[in-house]
């Protein structure tokens, strides 16, 4: 076990856990919600660090991050355990372990290894990802300290649960994120994730205040979050905060406890990209299925296109000097 950080004592010999937004109080031998921080004589401790679950090299559009450094590799790692209990979850091999088998396993990794290892195989950046970043905090942090001296770049696919004060001490290490808005309504969220709206939407504005480049998706799943209604809500939201930052809508598959609900119909998807750019964003993608300009970037002045996408390979990259080459507008994120 190695000790947590952002906890404090509390009353009782319990502990609180200011690491994400469920501030967990943890009693003496229990665990937090995640599974993975346990009060051991009054001290929190992380019991998935450094055991690495899943590791290797991913095109950074699989994050998806499509205006963030494309065509380069991000080396991606995980640990068991998630905050969140999502009923369609694709992974809950991994994430839901600690809590459906009450097992925590993983390979014993140092944080050197895993950025030596990154840059060896010529990554760009480090992906904490697969599971929920957040609760392998400890390491993930130690990881990104030494990458950045690397010269490396860290990233977060995350479900935006982490505190304000988690977010603080990654100023200047975390560098882009996408985030998952998996609905814009509160009822759903608890009913199937098990946590609330507003502290994800909170944690991606202070991204953008702190710098860090955001791309938000949404899965798109039938009879759930698939309104045009709710879907219109989360893009007025995102075009709110900044026009130029990219919303991925995909399609939902059967997965976990959810197996009783159709895929999505690539309709709808494609439906919620036209809902997105009507209410003004400029860079609405969609995923898991094949759309033939729904992977595309274009400009947002004069329609040219600037990046030519096929799944995850980039096909042509007409972009110069982080601005389009016909009309010369500025492309929104980080080229080089």
């Amino acid at each position: 076990m190695t000790e947590a950080r952002l906890w404090e004592s509390a009353p009782g010999g319990k502990v609180k856990c200011s690491l994400c937004s469920f501030r967990c109080v943890i009693s003496e031998g229990k665990r937090g919600i995640c599974g993975v921080r346990e009060n051991t004589g009054g001290v929190l401790n992380s019991l998935n660090y450094g055991r690495v679950v899943a590791r290797g090299m991913d095109p950074i559009e699989k994050k998806p991050l499509f205006h963030f450094l494309p065509g380069t590799e991000s080396y991606s790692i995980a640990t068991v355990g998630c905050n969140f209990r999502c009923l369609h979850c694709q992974n809950s091999d991994i994430s839901q372990m600690p809590k459906d088998l009450k097992i925590i396993t993983g390979e014993h990794i140092k944080a050197d290894s895993i950025v030596a290892e990154a840059d060896a195989l010529f990554a760009r950046s480090i992906a904490y990802t697969y599971t929920e970043p957040t609760i392998f905090y400890e390491f993930a942090y130690d990881c990104m300290e030494l990458a950045v001296k690397k010269g490396l770049k860290n990233i977060f696919v995350t479900n935006g649960y982490m505190t304000e004060e988690c977010l603080g001490t990654l100023k200047g290490l975390l560098h882009a994120a996408n985030v998952d808005v998996k609905s814009f309504n509160d009822k759903t969220y608890k009913k199937v994730c098990g946590a609330r709206l507003e502290p994800v939407l909170k944690s991606v504005e202070r991204m953008r205040d702190m710098g860090i480049w955001v791309e938000v998706t949404t899965l798109i799943i039938p009879t759930i979050n698939d309104s045009e209604e709710e879907l219109r809500e989360i893009a007025k939201w995102v075009a709110s905060i900044d026009p130029g930052m990219p919303w991925h809508v995909s399609a939902f598959y059967p997965a976990y406890k959810m197996m009783d609900l159709p895929p999505t119909d690539p309709k709808t998807v494609e439906r919620a990209r036209e809902i997105g750019l009507s209410e003004g964003l400029r860079y609405v993608y969609t995923g898991n299925i094949r759309h033939g300009s729904g992977e595309n970037t274009v400009c947002h002045s004069c329609d040219e296109l600037l990046i030519e996408r096929s799944g995850y390979a980039i096909l042509a990259n007409n972009i110069e000097n982080r601005a389009c080459p016909k009309c010369k507008s500025p492309t929104n994120g980080v080229w080089e």
